[in-house]
């Protein structure tokens, strides 16, 4: 009797889930709308969400290094206990804004200056494609009896000066209508970026009273099975989407000193600053160095084109060394992901939510590779080691 009701259940259960996606599925659009919807209200807050989950690896080593986990003696050391959230929050967020400062001191005033030297030079360029224009007229009369052939087309005036008087009429309020969406966009922008840096500071302050909240939460309405299971697939989120953020970090640097040294040696201009744009750009996996290849390349375009052909050979063959040897050992080991996961990763995520799905898809796939492994060595008994939840099943004690 008690497994019929068992199954009783089950069957319920089941019936439910498939007539809640049936009705997902009829109505798509309306369901679709909803969730943009909701995700539109809620985005200062996820955004927030996001910068706390970045700023806590710089506060978290500061807190450990500087303050040891607010386990200072002395005097002075049980002030600095009290004090430790605050200073290393401080500390994490000025990292963050110096090492930003870094590149748009770096990179932009040479920048500006190379568009200013481009701008001088045009008018030089374009006199000398008059100066040759005459020498190509001056030897092919044919060419200058064409022209004079063109002057005796007909050309409707009035009909022109009209469709640009109506441009001008219907573009202009088109124009304003533009200014006043970009402008309100812009105040948009800014106040739920201020919303989400404040609501980040409170999730950090406050980080483990908020996880014991939730972990409450899911014990009071889950079973012990479920709560624990949750708990440990989020402790190996955090862990992989830790391990990702350092590893791609370092990653970054270790390819910007590549570039300032082999640019140094070859006696390449601009070797610092494109060595720092692209360690900065380099955060956005694969792809990104080649934005900062990009931008070097420019620079030297208006100096030496020679040279400008060169350092792309020398990104190609630093990006090579870098994209085969070090990308897929320093972050594909750092969140335990294959090599040709994570070029799945990079595809697929940069495919469906572009650069932000390139860094989130990298340690999402990590954590469903290590679920799936561990899953399937326990289905066909073997054994691969320690099961990759035991790494973080302090948390799910709780439960």
């Amino acid at each position: 009797m008690n497994l019929n009701r068992k199954n009783i259940r089950k069957i319920r259960g089941l019936i439910l889930f498939t007539g809640l996606v049936i009705l997902g599925l009829m109505k798509f659009d309306l369901l679709y709308g909803v969730l943009v919807f909701v995700v539109g209200i809620l985005r200062p807050f996820l955004v927030g969400g996001m910068i706390a989950f970045v700023i806590n690896l710089p506060m978290s080593f500061f807190e450990k290094k500087l303050f040891k986990n607010g386990q200072l003696s002395g005097k002075a050391g049980r002030v600095l206990n009290k004090c430790n959230r605050g200073i290393s929050l401080l500390l994490a967020y000025l990292s963050v804004i110096l090492a930003i400062t870094l590149v748009v001191v770096t990179v932009i005033p040479q920048l500006v200056s190379t568009i200013r030297d481009l701008a001088n030079e045009i008018p030089i360029f374009w006199n000398n494609v008059i100066t040759e224009l005459e020498v190509i007229f001056a030897a092919n009369p044919e060419l200058l009896q064409i022209l004079s052939e063109a002057e005796d087309i007909q050309i409707d005036w009035q009909g022109l000066i009209t469709t640009v008087v109506n441009f001008l009429r219907n573009g202009m309020g088109s124009m304003l209508n533009s200014t006043f969406s970009v402008a309100g966009s812009i105040i948009n922008s800014t106040v739920n970026f201020f919303i989400s840096l404040i609501f980040s500071i409170y999730i950090l302050v406050q980080k483990e009273k908020l996880g014991n909240q939730f972990t409450r939460v899911l014990k009071a309405y889950t079973s012990s099975k479920i709560c624990k299971g949750t708990l440990k697939v989020f402790g190996l989120l955090n862990r992989n989407f830790s391990n990702f953020i350092t590893g791609q970090c370092t990653e970054a640097i270790i390819l910007g000193l590549m570039f300032v040294v082999s640019m140094t040696i070859f006696r390449f201009d601009y070797a610092v600053m494109t060595g720092v744009l692209i360690a900065f750009t380099a955060l956005i996996p694969i792809v990104g160095a080649f934005i900062g290849c990009f931008v070097g390349a420019f620079l030297m375009l208006v100096d030496d084109p020679v040279k400008a052909f060169w350092f792309v050979i020398l990104f190609v063959v630093l990006q090579q060394i870098e994209g085969n040897l070090i990308y897929p050992h320093v972050v594909g080991n750092s969140v335990g992901l294959p090599s040709i996961w994570v070029l799945a990763a990079v595809t697929i995520g940069g495919s469906l939510m572009g650069v932000f799905g390139m860094l989130v898809f990298i340690p999402l796939l990590s954590t469903v590779y290590m679920l799936l492994r561990e899953d399937v060595n326990r289905r066909n008994g073997e054994d691969s080691g320690p099961p990759a939840l035991e790494a973080v099943s302090d948390t799910a004690d709780k439960c």
